[in-house]
């Protein structure tokens, strides 16, 4: 545990779109001194650096060791092995969604963050979006979901599909409050502007009974971040987006001696949910507490996101046109 008035020693590994963003949290954060941003890119590392008053490398290992806390900000193929690397020596991390490629390399580094008695927190935003927090005690026995989650194409994340840029994040929201295991999914999807999915349906039954409609889409001309959760007696609405909840409760109309629904806003308070997942983050590293979004939590989401990708896959190889897509891209990738 750091001691009072010592600061957390922290630094950025990729400057990119989202982790500028965690630099600048970090830079403004009086517990935090920022060591260092990594980048590939000189350039942009040196940008970024000056900005902010810290030091720029293009090789994450000069940092190995030298830092308590890191966001690795980074395409997912690059997750595994610079997270490992700094639990290995001695750092807690805060990973971007998704934790990995794969469910082994998952285990992996929760294993190594327990092992090494380290922090491991998974950049699952959505967790950290006040008007999410301000009804998610609201949520007890959900039933029916529908989530949306619509953005036009923005040109990131194209090394994955949809189901692990994008729909990710409602399946860690929805595995946030229902902890029954999937048991049917039926998914389709097809690629649009990528070789990868680019919209997505999914619906997710549980053990439980709940049923979850879960669409994403990255080639929307429109940008839309709602969760409906419908349960005996109330249901909640979430715009992520707005940062706006509303709260529909089952009533009785004393004057007509009918059922109604009354509405209610949920007061939210103001707040970034991306300084407050930091924010948790550093406080999880100085007090040596549980992150709200652990590793496993990560985990959980990628075994079902992967599961849908895997469904939609079967799908599509049933289609001529998609199936020879694929082909394509597979003799582009690997030349006789």
């Amino acid at each position: 545990m750091k001691t009072s008035g010592e600061k957390v020693r922290a630094a950025v590994i990729g400057v990119g779109y989202l982790g500028k963003y965690h630099a600048e949290k970090y830079a403004k954060i009086s517990e935090v001194e920022l060591v260092g941003l990594v980048d590939s890119r000189e350039e942009r590392a040196r940008e970024w650096a000056e900005k902010l008053g810290t030091r720029a490398y293009t090789d994450y290992r000069d940092l190995l060791g030298k830092v308590d806390a890191v966001s690795v900000v980074v395409p997912t193929d690059q997750h595994f092995s610079i997270a490992r690397a700094f639990l290995d020596a001695g750092s807690d991390v805060l990973i971007e969604k998704p934790i990995t490629q794969t469910l082994r390399d998952a285990e992996e580094l929760i294993a190594t963050a327990r092992s090494f008695r380290r922090v491991l927190q998974v950049g699952h935003l959505e967790r950290f979006n006040p008007a999410f927090l301000a009804v998610r005690e609201r949520i007890r026995a959900p039933l029916f979901l529908e989530v949306h989650r619509l953005t036009p194409f923005r040109g990131r994340g194209m090394e994955v599909d949809v189901i692990l840029d994008l729909m990710i994040h409602d399946l860690d929201i929805i595995l946030s409050f229902v902890r029954s295991e999937a048991c049917r999914i039926q998914a389709l999807g097809i690629p649009v502007l990528t070789e990868n999915v680019d919209i997505a349906n999914a619906r997710v039954e549980f053990d439980g009974g709940c049923v979850a409609n879960i669409t994403a889409s990255r080639v929307s001309g429109q940008d839309i971040r709602k969760l409906r959760v419908f349960q005996p007696e109330s249901f909640v609405t979430v715009d992520f987006a707005a940062k706006k909840a509303l709260f529909y409760k089952r009533s009785l109309n004393p004057a007509t001696g009918r059922i109604d629904i009354e509405a209610k806003p949920v007061p939210a308070e103001a707040g970034d949910a991306l300084e407050m997942e930091i924010r948790s983050f550093i406080h999880c590293s100085q007090r040596r507490a549980a992150p709200l979004v652990s590793g496993e939590d990560g985990k959980r989401a990628l075994a079902l996101a992967l599961k849908i990708s895997a469904e939609i896959r079967k799908g599509l190889e049933k289609i001529p046109s998609i199936r020879s897509f694929y082909e394509r891209q597979q003799d582009l990738r690997d030349p006789a």
